[in-house]
């Protein structure tokens, strides 16, 4: 982060190639369409670029920084194409695995991939305590806010804000440890 923020487009590029795959798989999920994926991924690294500075390594890491500006990338688009209409039309939406999708990516070892990764991200969903699985599932599977979150739950934000962490912390050392195989 800090070579970004002088302006190093190495770096900027090695940040892209360790994060973009994994982003582009949220903000599908989120947006249910390729292309605005592929948008908010490059929205995200424009942001990243941009606000490279502001980034604070001690109250967080680089991939939960990334993942906060895609997710809130993929939420505004969805709200201006609410706005345009469309949003009818994403509900509709059948949720599939990404290689279901088919032309989602490049080719099919890439598809299969992404599911192995989902799978251990379910995975490691499941071993969460329930507390923190709630929360996080509300935050990035129903897109509500950490204000909206603690309101639905009954629960004051500072809770939830360490449910949310801690389980993100939790979630992060579990899919690593699953390994690509997805055993420990």
């Amino acid at each position: 982060m800090r070579s970004m923020t002088s302006g190093d487009a190495a770096a900027m590029s090695a940040l892209y190639d360790r994060y973009a795959p994994g982003l582009l798989g949220l903000a599908l999920r989120i947006t249910r369409e390729q292309a605005d994926a592929e948008e908010v991924v490059v929205d995200t690294f424009a942001q990243a670029w941009r606000e490279a500075a502001r980034f604070e390594g001690g109250r967080g890491s680089v991939a939960a920084w990334l993942v906060t500006i895609a997710r809130s990338r993929a939420l505004d688009l969805l709200r201006a194409r609410s706005r345009r209409g469309k949003l009818a039309d994403a509900a509709e939406a059948e949720t599939a695995s990404p290689a279901a999708m088919g032309s989602g990516y490049a080719s099919p070892i890439a598809g299969v991939l992404a599911d192995e990764r989902a799978r251990r991200i379910q995975d490691a969903l499941l071993v969460l305590p329930d507390a923190q699985r709630t929360a996080i599932e509300l935050a990035y599977f129903e897109g509500l806010s950490q204000s909206e979150i603690a309101e639905r739950l009954n629960e004051p934000l500072g809770t939830v804000k360490t449910r949310l962490r801690l389980g993100l912390r939790k979630m992060r050392d579990l899919v690593a440890a699953l390994g690509p195989g997805g055993h420990t």
